[in-house]
């Protein structure tokens, strides 16, 4: 026993560093910004209930010169901009309950000064040199790039406009480290995750070869000087990258506080897929140049879209966290961005879905149960629930089930498979919801005989919510209060949650259940979302742009009945090597399984096509492309600048339906 109670305090005195990138102060964050604040505290929520020493840290990003623009439109000067920027982002994670420990901002004092001694030890190292710069620039990315690395003419990043741009510069010698990185990526398959994220940073970025990175500018103000060479401000990757440890103390000249020494290196940097590269490789080589160990992982998360697309200000399908809160609570929306999240793909939030997920899951499935228990244990007892011992083995059953759910809850956060280990858990309610239609509380009621037995029955109930309860806290951290509170019961600990039976026996549950999640009615919801964001005009509407081309020959319908046009489902999907423009993707089509070859890359990765359904003209004679053969063509649609979309069902249809 004493061995074990030593395990369980070192356990708690283990050190679990988490930090998100930190949020761009160009705007307001819209909810796909918010999900990795809410993702973040999820994980260390749950961290410490399983005894780490958490440190979560998350922040503002405020330099640049996209903030310096901003700035001038708004006519104000960039510290007043990020200032207002910054503190409405501290309000949005607040209001959404992300439990952090520190707000770091770019603009913090500490944090400049390190970063002029970061610039100039790396400069006096011969890691920085002084050169001129030319190629095109992305300027809401902060980035330049060469001709080849632009995709159709455009940033690879955002895909937004580039402009030709020369300066003087400073650059890093990024080739200098590549190969130690290689051989540590090599070496840490745990570094980066997912994998996919990993290949492609391998294959796209570190094995083609490294270019020197610009580490500076002169084209704008609005950074932290360069010490000994004030016309320049320090490149903002380089300046934001290093939040990382000057937020937990690091000081370059070696006067480091005992946080950082305790809590570096990282144990987990989350962050969006989109800045995958700067987190991957710049930020691994900046460290191994001043000689810190690096993160032991950085994981790329996937996108929360808006219904048919990245949310984006321009198009105007932005959904912000705020007001997702007005009409579900803060929970409710938590449950949403983190359990809607697939692991690698990314996931999509529409009104109707929130409201779907609302009415089936939060108050039919949890609500309805919580409020079930404690009226029936009212009803038939007072409120005291009892553990009389009269137990049937559909109760064993039920037991074996709860206990084993906290396990794999642990082995799925484990692999940070945070929307698996939400489903886990509704599934040990839906498992007590089911309890209830075996047992049937209400036939037992009317027998005098089994009243113990009903007690029994309720007991168990009542233990298993507040086993689920506790599991739900890293999640909902408000709604396990509210269940536990209604249910008078103590907050557990994770050893707890190893046995089925710690609820007191003859304690009084309230007499006053709440609703936890009252249902929404969707034409509603909807109503009053149209109230906030009016549909577009008409008169509008008739601006859109439209493409003709060039008309080709008729055809007769004999011409056309020849084509046979039938849905696939993309099952698995490859880059041809050598290749920048072709995909291999194996398409199911009925019972079938076809190679088909498509120079869709610039649009499309191999790991987003697997699972979509596409529209592929079958009976089109085989060819070889690049020496693969390719048995088929995906369709797909294509704008004036060669941006591609395929071509998908509107309605969910089988693999192998006709398209007539």
């Amino acid at each position: 026993m004493e061995n074990e109670e030593k395990e369980t305090v070192i356990m708690a005195k283990e050190k679990y560093y988490i930090t998100t990138a930190i949020a761009y102060t160009s705007g307001k964050p819209h909810i796909g910004n918010t999900y990795e604040a809410v993702l973040a505290d999820a994980i260390a929520r749950f961290k410490r209930q399983e005894g780490y020493d958490v440190f979560f840290q998350t922040g503002t990003d405020e330099h640049g010169q996209k903030i310096e623009m901003k700035a001038q439109e708004a006519g104000v000067t960039p510290q007043k901009f990020v200032d207002g920027v910054a503190s409405q982002i501290k309000s949005i994670w607040d209001l959404m309950n992300t439990s952090y420990d520190k707000f770091i901002r770019t603009t913090d004092d500490y944090h400049e000064r390190q970063v002029q001694k970061i610039f100039k030890k790396l400069y006096e190292q011969g890691d920085i040199y002084k050169g001129h710069y030319e190629g095109m620039y992305c300027t809401p990315c902060e980035s330049f790039f060469t001709e080849s690395q632009l995709v159709d003419g455009k940033c690879p990043d955002c895909g937004r406009p580039v402009t030709p741009a020369k300066e003087e510069a400073y650059f890093f010698r990024m080739s200098k480290y590549a190969d130690r990185l290689i051989e540590h990526i090599n070496t840490h398959p745990e570094f980066i995750q997912p994998v996919s994220r990993k290949n492609e940073m391998m294959n796209n970025f570190l094995l083609p070869g490294l270019q020197d990175l610009c580490v500076s500018r002169t084209s704008f103000k609005w950074g932290i000087p360069v010490e000994f060479d004030p016309d320049h401000v320090v490149y903002v990757w380089l300046d934001a990258l290093t939040n990382y440890i000057t937020g937990i103390g690091y000081d370059c000249d070696g006067e480091s506080t005992e946080q950082f020494k305790k809590d570096w290196p990282a144990d987990l940097h989350l962050i969006g897929k989109d800045i995958i590269r700067f987190h991957t490789i710049y930020w691994p080589i900046f460290l191994m140049a001043l000689g810190l160990p690096l993160p032991k992982q950085v994981f790329g998360h996937p996108w929360l879209l808006q219904g048919d697309g990245k949310m984006s200000k321009s198009k105007g399908n932005v959904i912000y966290a705020d007001e997702l809160v007005d009409f579900f609570g803060v929970d409710a929306v938590r449950y949403f961005v983190l359990h809607e999240m697939p692991f690698e793909n990314d996931g999509v939030i529409t009104w109707e879905l929130m409201v779907e997920r609302l009415n089936s899951e939060l108050a039919n499935t949890l609500g309805n149960l919580v409020n079930r228990t404690i009226s029936m244990s009212n009803k038939y007892f007072g409120g005291v629930v009892a553990d009389k011992g009269v137990a049937e083995p559909v109760d064993e059953a039920l037991k074996a089930f709860v206990l084993e759910v906290p396990k794999k809850v642990v082995a799925k956060m484990d692999e940070l498979r945070v929307a698996d280990a939400m489903t886990e858990v509704f599934s040990l309610f839906k498992r007590c919801n089911k309890y209830i239609d075996e047992t049937m509380p209400w036939a037992l009621a009317k027998d005098e005989s089994k009243q113990d037995r009903l007690a029994t029955v309720l007991y168990n109930l009542v233990e298993g919510i507040c086993i689920g309860a506790t599991l739900l806290q890293s999640f909902m951290p408000d709604t396990t209060g509210r269940i536990l509170g209604q249910l008078n019961a103590k907050e557990r600990s994770m050893d707890d949650l190893k046995n089925f039976g710690l609820y007191p026996s003859g304690n009084k549950v309230t007499d006053k259940p709440e609703i936890l999640f009252a249902r929404l009615d969707v034409k509603e919801v909807l109503k009053k979302v149209e109230e906030l964001h009016p549909p577009v005009q008409e008169e509008e509407k008739s601006n859109e742009k439209v493409i003709d081309i060039e008309a080709k020959s008729e055809v007769t319908f004999e011409d056309f009945e020849k084509l046979q046009f039938q849905v696939g489902e993309i099952i698995a999907c490859e880059e041809v090597k050598k290749s920048r423009k072709l995909l291999c993707s194996k398409v199911k089509i009925g019972s079938q399984v076809r190679q088909i070859v498509s120079g869709i890359k610039s649009n499309y990765s191999a790991q987003e096509m697997i699972g979509k359904k596409v529209m592929v003209l079958v009976n089109l004679k085989p060819a070889k492309l690049a020496g693969i053969l390719s048995e088929g063509m995906i369709l797909c649609a294509e704008d004036e600048n060669g941006n591609l979309s395929l071509v998908t069902p509107e309605k969910e249809m089988p693999a192998g339906a006709e398209i007539c």
